[in-house]
């Protein structure tokens, strides 16, 4: 991988980041708005369903969509998975603030993901734990509940 495809992933991810912590803010005031957080979630995915249906279309890959009934089901989860995301986020947010949302997201990312890479879940290169990504872990646990006061 070139050092520039490795900053123009940096960069995407970090402008990804951002969009999280927008999101969750945005969905919760849409569920205010409509009284209902599920109802905002089922929007704010639709929404997001067209977005990408049209950028799939326009970029010529739409072929691929045909393919969905050849995969194995457990593909699928990242639908459902990506659903309580926001909408656990968007409940979250008027309770813990944006700040304490996004930091225990990124907790449970940071933890799911020590366990996924020590294990090569779901096809990935299996990687050690070690004593560094574990301070990691508790650095940002501990920023979660500095966050809170």
């Amino acid at each position: 991988m070139t050092s520039q495809a490795t900053l123009i992933a940096s960069i995407l991810i970090a402008v990804g980041g951002a969009f999280i912590a927008m999101q969750a803010p945005i969905n919760a005031a849409l569920a205010r708005t409509i009284d209902s957080s599920v109802a905002a979630a089922c929007i704010s995915f639709g929404v997001g369903f067209a977005v990408l249906l049209a950028i799939t279309l326009l970029s010529g890959d739409g072929a691929s969509l045909t393919r969905v009934g050849t995969v194995p089901r457990w593909l699928l989860l990242g639908g459902a998975l990506g659903a309580v995301f926001v909408w656990s986020s968007l409940w979250a947010v008027p309770i813990l603030g944006v700040l304490t949302t996004t930091t225990l997201l990124i907790f449970g990312q940071i933890v799911a993901s020590l366990a996924i890479d020590h294990f090569g879940a779901f096809g990935l290169i299996p990687r050690d734990i070690s004593v560094s990504r574990i301070l990691a872990a508790v650095l940002v646990g501990a920023g979660a509940v500095l966050s809170r006061f």
